[in-house]
This record gives structure tokens, C-alpha cells and sequence, in this order.
């Protein structure tokens, strides 16, 4: 999800991890370096899945553990989509490079994606409303090529 610049998203979670004192644990390692491979959003149980069978063990209490500790330090960002399942990804500092979500109301196929128009759009609306954008997530709600 990194832009040509940006570093990796593993990378930057270190680093920022360390600068808040925690230590790099094994556990902790894994789930980063796991959702460094990740392109969208994930529920915690899909994510514990992914790190089944992996050269670390993580034990789902760890996960979740990690998992919070990702989001209240914005390293993460959730997700919902209105299903009653909360989804992390990724997320660099605002303005870095980052995907909106379309999402089928019939599967619940969930597709990233990125359009320079409309983040020039937020921006514009954002500046005529004399507001600070903190952050911003889209979620386009319909049918899949494949429900509709």
C-alpha cells in the first residue's frame, strides 16, 4: 500500500512502536510483519488464520492484543462496513498514500480502492468549510459486478 518513497509499512510501525517503548516481541513481530503483505482490510479472525501455520505461533489473545495496540497508536486503521465485524489495515500518517472501499451489500466483497479526483474533491470541500481534515475513510455501499 506504500507509495515508491514510503517505507514499508512494517518499517514504519517498528520504529514508531519503539519511539512509544515497546519492545519488538516475537508475537508483535509477526502480526506487523504480517499485515505488511496484506492490500486491505481484514477481520481479526482472518487475520489469525493468516498467522496459523506461519514460523511463529501467535496465539489469539496476542493478536488481539497487538491489534489494539496498532489502532490507539494509529498504526491501524478499522474498518466497518456495517456488518457488525470491525476489519484493520494498514495506515501511515495522514496524506500518505492510503485506498477508499467499495462494498457489496449482497456478499460483502470488499474492494480498495484510490482516485485522485475525489481526494482533490475532499480537499476542496475541506477548505471551503474552513475545516482541518484529521482523517478520512470513503465506503461506496451497492452491488458486485458478480451480485448485480
Amino acid at each position: 500500500m506504500g507509495s515508491a518513497t514510503a517505507p514499508q509499512w512494517s518499517t514504519y510501525a517498528t520504529e514508531r512502536l519503539a519511539h512509544e517503548g515497546f519492545r519488538r516481541g516475537g508475537g508483535r513481530a509477526a502480526v506487523i510483519d504480517w499485515l505488511d503483505s496484506q492490500t486491505c482490510a481484514l477481520t481479526a479472525q482472518e487475520i489469525e488464520d493468516g498467522l496459523k501455520g506461519g514460523e511463529r505461533p501467535v496465539g489469539r489473545a496476542t493478536v488481539y492484543r497487538v491489534l489494539d495496540e496498532l489502532v490507539e497508536l494509529g498504526l491501524l486503521s478499522k474498518v466497518e462496513i456495517g456488518d457488525g465485524l470491525s476489519r484493520f489495515e494498514t495506515a501511515y500518517p495522514e496524506g500518505a498514500e492510503h485506498h477508499h472501499h467499495l462494498v457489496c451489500t449482497n456478499c460483502g466483497r470488499l474492494v480498495p480502492f484510490t482516485d485522485d479526483a475525489m481526494e482533490r474533491a475532499l480537499r476542496t470541500v475541506v477548505r471551503r468549510e474552513g475545516f482541518t481534515m484529521q482523517a478520512h475513510d470513503v465506503t461506496l455501499r451497492g452491488l458486485c459486478a458478480g451480485c448485480a
